[in-house]
């Protein structure tokens, strides 16, 4: 996201703002009831219907108010008391510091900070993932209320598919399964808007609002020259009917989130923020969006400056209000939105839309019923920040989402005992600063434990080395003084993987390799150990360990993701025991050599006629070096399909279609001609009995499957279609229930992007048990 530049102030507005700070520490809002023009006026009228308002408050605007308020940093209109309001604000793992709306200045100076996104996804857990959008939500309104925000309106989740293993952003992201990104965003949402769980409690205010990017097909920063301001993806529409839009149309119909970010790149030659057909016709007309669309920051001055879509600046900024667009992050629309009015390029009804959309949020927020501390949310203050529920969240969250990778002769995990062993903690994120075990997008932490200090805690005397100079690029390795380290103790932990400096926003990786002298250092530690030693990876996008995997002196290998401020303490209590390991990996670990695939081809399924090896654990059909869902525990947890509804479904409504492939005649039905009512009475109820045979208890996720019993062209060779999970005590057994809907779950997209069901047999899977499920069609 780049920076916009801002708006110049004009007199009223520096007064307006000077009144303001000089008050006390309140939130800013419309309608203040201690004025009596307030009262007069309709759009202040909180009985009103939200339409009501905005046309009344629309009719008193003028134009040129009405442009100052479409973009990200609107300025007040003081004649009508209404504040400033800054529409740019992150949350997407805790309130950040990135964005203009929030300010840790005042009572409130840190926030809870979640781990980051990809490591929560690997806890295959909606209800934990709607408890952390909650809490933050929570802090969101709480920081509001104390005078230190100018709006609520946050632009996170992220709910891209970690399409590519190099995307520097895809640790932003729920991983590369469609399913988990789409539940991720509905659960975050509703959470962070003050929805229930189920969803359907919003009826009043918003207590935040959530914003679902990048819409759509955007999963390229910069690689090799190819950066996303440029980029045009050639997506089909096969691969966006089941790949990239799901998490968007979940996000939308069942999170009902209140916003949508358009991004930078183009799909296809057309820049989304001036696709009308993405924007309005598939989000507000066929998905039924109620909300605001922002633009990605700067991204409509490139509509002409640089991708050359548009001919002139005041084209560009018609082409975004006409497809659908409502409020720029920049300055773009501040300087060229008026010459494009008198040019009569943009018509006033696309300026009230975008106003109305805009005004709707803020009236939704009940930022214009008076004073928002004596309303819904208005208890929220600076206690609720920080608070002890959160900060446990935030552990739980790290200690479910790592991952046990590697666990030969049960090494993990160590003795606890008094005396304690001797410990070695060795590599450059052992100690490393906030930023990298937070993750990109945070705000300052309530408080921070690293790795080392996570250690200390059991092992007091435990030895400290960072074994690289440079850190986690390690140019060069102090690797003889480490090795001396190693050998004088008991047992070595190294820690080590990327940073911020590898994987980040505006710098996708080039390899797949652990960086510079990592490898050297790990194998020569290792082979000078007592004993086998454990490797801890950080890292957000995948890395080739194939060597570690296989090296007998590796005993131990745990993913930590970016595991936030207690992270640290997440981390010990697993290697020594206080935690059963439960999560499991939400993208596919490649080996180094898929960097041959180019990053900008956009195709998901494999095409072996050209060697193309496809994209995530769908399609692609090459080698791995751990798959999609992978995780050990410290227990074994075995399975078995007790009861199912139906198991042989007919589809006799709707006309039947037939396809050939390889000489073979394939009947089919199109989804969209079955309807609703069909389609849910098809579901099929589906029981699995877990049973946790370890010592520990332990938290499971546990992952159905479906695969096609025979493999058709432009299947998924295997589908994720659900997942839950289950705490289990040492020997506990339970049922737990899915509901398949083959629709949805046992559907998909043909070559048209439409939904189809087709005849013939698929295995429901859990681990190593299947279950078959017939279609007749």
């Amino acid at each position: 996201m780049g920076l916009p530049v801002p708006a110049p102030l004009t007199f009223a507005t520096i007064l307006f703002l000077t009144l303001h700070l000089r008050a006390s520490a309140q939130p800013p809002f419309a309608c203040d009831w201690s004025n009596p023009s307030s009262r007069s006026y309709p759009f202040c009228n909180p009985k009103l219907p939200i339409p009501q308002r905005t046309k009344d408050l629309l009719s008193r605007l003028t134009l040129d108010e009405k442009l100052s308020q479409l973009v990200n940093t609107a300025p007040p209109v003081p004649r009508l008391g209404i504040p400033a309001y800054e529409w740019w604000s992150e949350a997407l793992h805790g309130v950040g510091s990135v964005g203009r709306g929030i300010r840790f200045n005042g009572t409130v100076a840190s926030a809870t900070s979640f781990p980051q996104v990809i490591l929560s996804a690997a806890a295959f857990d909606s209800r934990l993932w709607y408890r952390i959008g909650r809490s933050i939500g929570i802090e969101a309104r709480a920081i509001y209320n104390a005078g230190q925000a100018r709006g609520l309106t946050f632009w996170a989740p992220n709910i891209n598919v970690f399409r590519d293993p190099r995307w520097g952003r895809g640790q932003e992201t729920a991983g590369e399964d469609p399913l988990v990104a789409s539940r991720y965003a509905v659960s975050y949402v509703r959470g962070l808007q003050g929805d229930s769980f189920d969803g359907g409690k919003l009826r009043g205010h918003l207590q935040a609002s959530a914003c679902c990017k990048h819409f759509t097909a955007y999963d390229l920063d910069n690689w090799k020259g190819v950066d996303r301001f440029l980029f045009d993806a050639r997506v089909s529409l096969q691969d966006l009917a089941d790949t990239y839009q799901p998490p968007f149309q979940s996000c939308v119909r069942q999170g009902r989130a209140s916003g949508i970010m358009c991004a930078y790149n183009r799909v296809n030659g057309v820049p989304n923020c001036a696709d009308f057909n993405l924007l309005t016709k598939t989000a507000r007309k066929q998905w039924g969006f109620h909300g605001y669309i922002t633009s990605d920051c700067g991204a409509v001055g490139i509509i002409h400056d640089k991708q050359g879509y548009a001919k002139s600046a005041e084209d560009a900024v018609a082409d975004v209000l006409r497809a659908g667009m409502d409020v720029e992050c920049g300055s773009y629309l501040t300087d060229h939105a008026k010459s494009a009015v008198l040019q009569k390029k943009i018509p006033m009804s696309q300026i009230d839309r975008a106003l109305h959309n805009l005004f709707s949020i803020r009236m939704r927020l009940g930022l214009f019923d008076g004073n928002p501390t004596r309303l819904s949310f208005g208890l929220i203050g600076p206690s609720h920040v920080c608070s002890k529920e959160h900060q446990y969240l935030a552990l739980e969250a790290a200690r479910n989402g790592i991952v046990l990778l590697k666990n030969t002769a049960a090494l993990l995990p160590l003795p606890k005992t008094s005396p304690s062993i001797s410990l070695a903690v060795i590599g450059p994120n052992a100690n490393a600063s906030p930023l990298t075990l937070l993750g990109n997008y945070a705000g300052p932490p309530c408080k921070y434990v690293t790795i080392l200090q996570g250690f200390q805690h059991y092992v007091k005397n435990a030895v400290y080395h960072p074994g690289c100079d440079g850190g986690p690029k390690c140019p060069s390795a102090q690797i003889d003084q480490a090795v001396e380290v190693a050998k004088k103790v008991d047992y070595v932990v190294l820690v080590m993987g990327l940073d911020q400096s590898e994987e980040r926003e505006e710098r996708d990786r080039i390899h797949l390799d652990l960086p510079g002298k990592q490898l050297e250092l790990i194998n020569s530690v290792a082979e000078a150990s007592k004993k086998p030693v454990i490797l801890v990876l950080l890292c957000g996008g995948p890395i080739d360990i194939s060597s570690a995997k296989y090296n007998p002196k590796i005993g131990g290998i745990l993913w930590a993701g970016y595991p936030g401020e207690l992270g640290g303490i997440a981390l010990a209590q697993i290697i020594f025991g206080d935690h059963n390991p439960g999560g499991r990996l939400p993208i596919t670990w490649y080996p180094k050599d898929y960097i041959k695939v180019p990053m900008t081809d956009m195709r998901m399924r494999a095409d072996p006629s050209t060697g193309y090896p496809g994209r995530t654990y769908r399609f692609y059909k090459g080698p791995k070096v751990y798959e999609f869902g992978y995780g050990l525990s410290y227990s074994k947890y075995s399975y078995e399909f007790v009861s199912v509804t139906h198991d042989k479904l007919h589809f006799n409504q709707s006309s039947t279609h037939l396809m050939a492939e390889n000489s073979e005649t394939i009947r089919y039905k199109l989804v969209s001609e079955l309807g609703e009512q069909t389609c849910h009475s098809m579901s099929v109820s589906v029981t699995v009995r877990v049973q946790n045979r370890g010592s520990m208890v332990g938290k499971h996720p546990v992952l159905l499957f479906m695969r096609p019993r025979k493999q058709k062209s432009g299947s998924p060779m295997k589908q994720l279609v659900g997942f839950q999970s289950v705490m289990l005590d040492a020997g506990e057994m339970t049922h737990v229930g899915f509901e398949v809907s083959p629709c949805e779950h046992l559907s998909r997209a043909n070559e048209a992007g439409a939904k189809i069901i087709e005849e013939g047999s698929h295995l429901l899977l859990v681990d190593d048990q299947e279950l078959p499920i017939d279609i007749i069609v």
